[in-house]
């Protein structure tokens, strides 16, 4: 079985079949930074990750439908509403680069 190097933005399977994803690689210091899909990170020796792979604790997975769990997503604009907002500050909130001339 070929040790599989571990690739940033792919998902992994651990033997609970909990998902994780390769956020960091440090090939220097031999290390591999994972997160989890409830946000958690762990740091990995490669030493470990090529020995969990060998033995098949570790195995590529899928990314999840929703990966947005442990992502802070804005709410979609819709879900911005209410009488306390307004359309400016939606606007604002929205691309904050494009209300700058206002401000002069």
């Amino acid at each position: 079985m070929t040790i599989s190097q571990p690739t940033i933005g792919d998902w992994y399977r651990n033997p609970g079949g909990v998902l994780f994803e390769v956020v960091a690689y440090d090939e220097d210091d031999g290390t591999i930074e994972i997160q989890y899909f409830d946000g958690t990170i762990e740091e990995l020796e490669r030493e470990d990750w090529d020995a969990q792979w060998k033995d098949g604790t570790i195995e590529a997975g899928e990314a999840p439908e929703d990966w947005s769990g442990s992502v802070d997503v804005d709410p979609p604009e819709e879900d911005w509403g209410g009488s306390d907002t307004t359309s400016q500050e939606r606007d604002l909130r929205a691309s904050p680069l494009e209300g700058l001339d206002r401000f002069r």
